[in-house]
């Protein structure tokens, strides 16, 4: 197998691992009643520091509309309330409420289920961390933030 086929080999393999992972949290995202948009903005939320949504627009790298559609589910839900800023009636903050905090709970540890890397020895496990952090460009393969 030349470098090139191997290298594709690796792509694909990548590829199924990032959908095994996919298929995993979403599911238990779904038992939770959360889609996996609305999960990840539940865990970028400090319960112990509300948020403007502006700025999880920002942490999540995306558009205030689509995070207004977000957090309107999570409100639904009864785990995230929109409060008035005393100093500016205008800016809405995002304060995680106690059920929204034992949701987020269980979010980060799906998130951090590692299963399915549980073959592997301590010596695979911080090659595999050593590689994937170097085929990702230190963590960032894409131009991030402002250039």
């Amino acid at each position: 197998m030349d470098r090139s086929d191997l290298a594709a080999d690796v792509v694909r393999r990548m590829a199924h691992v990032t959908a095994a992972l996919r298929h995993r949290q979403g599911s238990a995202f779904a038992e939770l009643g959360l889609t996996p948009a609305a999960a990840r903005a539940l865990r970028e939320l400090d319960p112990d520091h509300p948020l403007p949504a502006r700025d999880l627009a920002g942490q999540l790298g995306c558009d205030r509309s689509n995070v207004t559609v977000l957090v309107d589910k999570l409100e639904q839900a009864g785990l995230v309330e929109r409060r008035t800023e005393p100093t500016d009636r205008r800016q809405k903050t995002l304060l995680v409420t106690e059920e929204g905090r034992v949701v987020r709970a269980r979010v980060i540890e799906v998130m951090s289920d590692s299963r399915l890397l549980s073959g592997l020895t301590d010596v695979e496990l911080a090659a595999l961390r050593d590689l994937v952090w170097k085929v990702s460009d230190g963590g960032c393969p894409e131009a991030c933030g402002p250039e």
